[in-house]
């Protein structure tokens, strides 16, 4: 028969208080970096879908005045006609 297996629970050591404590802060600091480490990643899609967004408009912007070039040289002709009939 078996006898239960009296736990004692000795003091433990500054040093392994102290390594408990450190590694208490490692976890904290790693779920910390992760944390941070997500927010960058949704930052940098946010950012790339930004830039996207800029290089499209900018696009548009650029055939919108390609088009009003066009209409005021289109403008221009039709005056020179108007003026010599």
């Amino acid at each position: 028969m078996c006898r239960p297996m009296s736990w004692k629970f000795r003091k433990l050591a500054p040093l392994e208080r102290e390594n408990d404590q450190l590694r208490t802060t490692i976890v904290c600091l790693r779920r910390e970096l992760e944390t941070k480490q997500g927010a960058v990643s949704s930052l940098e899609l946010v950012l790339r879908q930004r830039l996207e967004t800029i290089d499209s408009l900018r696009g548009q912007l650029e055939a919108a005045r390609a088009a009003n070039q066009r209409l005021d040289r289109e403008c221009e002709h039709l005056v020179q006609l108007v003026r010599m009939s």
